[in-house]
């Protein structure tokens, strides 16, 4: 038996995906998520999910980091992202950053579970039309770079990251987190020698770039 992960902040399209998706994959256990937390959580009760369908555009996460977060605390989890963005810069940074594959919310519902039951054969899979249009689009191989380096980081170093482009200082960051203020210190230096800055400033800037802000 198939068991899925839906995370996405809008109930009704939720339901919707769940429905959907049940009615192709008999037997199947889906759950669902509003957020990056709730989502952690269902992971750490269930690690034997098979694949996470995941949604870029989050309340409370900055861009592909969501994917990074879960990625480095669940390896053994598959996650595709379901989104409605198919610009090719953003399938691309987002199968950099450890992806198996790409759905977009405007599929039709042969296509979703055709894709569907790719991923959950283990192969990575896009839509065709998507597979085309990265064929013939030039590679930004900066911000690929980029998202491959973040993936290398840990949860909390991720975690970390993500309230400095919140504008958060490391006191907040400390206390937030539940860590000493020169625990945030030593994740920082680790961060910004792996993404290849100097200060939080520039990393701020190099995440808005990722994010296409």
């Amino acid at each position: 038996m198939h068991h899925l992960l839906i995370v996405d902040d809008h109930p009704l399209y939720r339901l919707a995906l769940r429905q959907t998706l049940a009615a192709g994959l008999a037997g199947a256990r889906i759950d669902e998520a509003g957020d990056l937390a709730g989502a952690q959580g269902l992971l750490a009760e269930s690690p034997d999910t098979d694949l996470v369908l995941l949604d870029l555009q989050l309340p409370g996460t900055h861009g592909l980091l969501a994917l990074g977060e879960l990625r480095a605390a669940h390896p053994g989890v598959a996650v595709a992202i379901l989104s409605g963005q198919d610009d090719p810069a953003t399938v691309r940074r987002a199968l950099a950053m450890g992806a198996c594959g790409y759905l977009t919310k405007h599929a039709g519902t042969e296509e979703l579970h055709a894709g569907v039951r790719a991923l959950l054969a283990g192969e990575t899979w896009m839509p065709s039309a998507l597979r085309e249009l990265l064929a013939r689009t030039p590679r930004d191989s900066e911000s690929e770079s980029l998202a491959a380096r973040l993936a290398t980081l840990s949860p909390q170093q991720l975690k970390v990251l993500q309230r400095v482009a919140e504008g958060r200082l490391n006191k907040q960051i400390a206390d937030e987190l539940g860590i000493q203020e020169r625990t945030v210190k030593a994740h920082l230096t680790v961060v910004f020698e792996k993404l290849g800055v100097r200060n939080r400033t520039q990393a701020g800037v190099l995440l808005s770039g990722l994010a296409g802000e």
